[in-house]
């Protein structure tokens, strides 16, 4: 049974080497465009966002967050939603450039973020940014590059299927393969979404406690 589940993986990573390499450079472009975006602000801009994240440290600090069990569903119920869209999208054959838009705009906003607290907050905001973002981040980004790689790759088949007509390969079999996929990766958005609600909120309490 692991021999049959590490030779499929096995078979899709080899069949997608070159999208799974495309996207994750993707990803990368918008994480440095995000980070980019943050020296575009004006001074203005960046003071409105400050005061606002302060804001957020404070009831963070005083402990007045949402329950973590309301954050844990609200988290979850956010990621589902992006790869549920994902999923429908892969199923389209127009799909395909919003894919990767979504892809795009998944990187710029954890560059733009981490960015954004550096650049204000310097060692703190780094270490904030760390205990905060980058963990479930560790879960979320190659959750998010495995959906949009398959869902990617799912819609080059429907076009295959719908333009070459030599090619002949049982469409069904195929959906089914990506859609159990897509499901076994949403399934680790529950580690994400736990960190985030239990563990984030207690370690970023310990960092502005100690560090401003």
């Amino acid at each position: 049974m692991k021999y049959g589940i590490r030779e499929m993986i096995g078979n899709h990573l080899e069949e997608n080497r070159t999208i799974y390499v495309f996207t994750t450079v993707l990803f990368l472009i918008g994480i440095v465009f995000g980070a980019i975006v943050v020296n575009s602000l004006s001074l203005t801009q960046k003071h409105d966002l400050y005061m606002y994240v302060s804001q957020f440290f404070g009831h963070v600090n005083e402990g007045e967050l949402a329950q973590p069990s309301v954050i844990f569903t609200q988290s979850y119920a956010h990621y589902a939603k992006y790869f549920g869209l994902m999923w429908i999208l892969g199923l389209s054959i127009i799909g395909l450039p919003i894919i990767l838009i979504l892809l795009f705009l998944k990187g710029v906003v954890v560059g733009f973020t981490v960015g954004f607290l550096v650049n204000q907050l310097g060692m703190s905001g780094f270490f904030l940014s760390f205990v905060s973002i980058m963990p479930q981040n560790f879960i979320l980004v190659p959750a998010f590059v495995i959906v949009g790689t398959a869902s990617i790759s799912f819609c080059l088949k429907m076009v295959r299927q719908q333009f070459v007509k030599r090619t002949n390969i049982p469409i069904f079999p195929q959906f089914l393969k990506y859609t159990v996929l897509i499901l076994c990766v949403s399934a680790a958005l529950a580690f994400a979404s736990a960190f985030e609600a239990y563990v984030s909120p207690i370690l970023m309490r310990f960092v502005i406690t100690n560090t401003f």
